[in-house]
């Protein structure tokens, strides 16, 4: 079976009042159950960078990162009978075990369709919240296939990483939190893997500060992002060879591209040595365990990638699941893994 068609060559994609009102539906449905995690400050980080900046720490989000947002958005929508039937995803880590969290919190069967090398606390953190895990590399199969052939054959419900309105809503939903808090903002900046954080926080926005611009960062050595915000058509970097783990998407669907075409001012790139120098920051000065893709906006910062000098910064740090095998020893050492 081959993988489902895109939303947008569904569905098309919505328009921005759709988009506006959904999102604010979002927004308290959102908030009821996810931890309002703190936005942390540096006077050290802003006198190095000249600027103000405020972090908001989805590290510190139920099961660790912002995915939590966008599943339950999705999930807690369905009908007492698609609840029941349960849900599928696909991921390699963050969204696995947010869609196996939500799940489990709901009382819904979930499976999740994984690759067998995925980081093993990943995989014990997907288990751990009671989901059923399938490895499709060991299958013969890719991942979106797997999961539609789970879908059709046990009547579940099929729960994409960023390819679908509510979860990019409630992805957003983490903008809003620190928009609130930190005040006006002249600068946003998010990572960028599927586009479903990214999309997200633009149409926060756009709805709640529409002066404010924002700026997507993604791995160089998967700069498929980049490149499609340029062209205007989706690219592609299969397997992209980068240790931030969580942007190793090797595109964006139609629906993420347009949205951050329309509302995102720029897509930059960030080396992981720039992204380490990043992740030693936060580690060592702030105290905040953080994996490589949360720390992608703070890397296009500090080298100079996104000029901030006299503005009010805000960056949204997606995630603290990091691979504690092995990552504290790159950045002791100061080489990227």
């Amino acid at each position: 079976m081959s993988a489902p068609a895109g939303w947008a060559a569904m569905h098309g994609v919505p328009d921005d009042a759709t988009l506006a009102a959904r999102f604010l539906e979002a927004r308290g449905r959102v908030s009821a159950v996810a931890h309002r995690t703190m936005v942390a400050t540096s006077r050290t980080l802003d006198a190095h960078l000249g600027a103000s900046v405020f972090l908001k720490c989805e590290n510190l989000q139920r099961m660790g990162a912002f995915k939590f947002r966008g599943a339950w958005n999705l999930i807690s929508q369905l009908p007492p009978e698609a609840l029941a039937r349960g849900v599928v995803a696909y991921s390699s880590g963050n969204h696995a075990q947010a869609v196996a969290l939500v799940a489990r919190e709901l009382g819904a069967p979930a499976v999740i369709v994984m690759p067998s090398y995925a980081p093993a606390a990943k995989i014990a953190g997907t288990k751990g919240y009671g989901a059923e895990v399938l490895h499709y590399d060991l299958l013969g199969e890719s991942r979106e296939a797997l999961a539609a052939r789970v879908a059709a054959e046990r009547g579940m419900t099929l729960v994409p990483p960023f390819d679908h309105p509510d979860i990019l809503l409630g992805q957003g939903t983490a903008a809003a939190e620190l928009l609130e808090d930190a005040g006006p903002l002249d600068l946003l900046l998010a990572p960028l893997g599927g586009g479903g954080l990214l999309s997200g926080t633009a149409v926060a926005a756009r709805v709640l500060a529409p002066r404010c611009r924002v700026v997507g960062v993604e791995p160089a050595a998967g700069d498929d992002g980049a490149r499609s915000f340029r062209s205007g058509k989706l690219e592609t970097v299969t397997a992209p060879d980068t240790f931030c783990d969580g942007a190793r998407t090797p595109s964006l669907s139609e629906l993420t591209l347009a949205l951050i075409r329309r509302n995102v001012r720029d897509v930059v790139t960030c080396t992981d040595a720039e992204v380490l120098v990043a992740l030693r920051w936060l580690w060592e000065r702030m105290k905040l365990v953080v994996e490589p893709t949360g720390a992608l906006p703070l890397a296009a910062l500090l080298c100079g990638r996104v000029p901030c000098r006299g503005l009010r910064v805000g960056v949204i740090v997606s995630g603290g699941n990091a691979d504690l095998a092995a990552l504290p020893a790159a950045i002791a050492s100061g080489t990227a893994l």
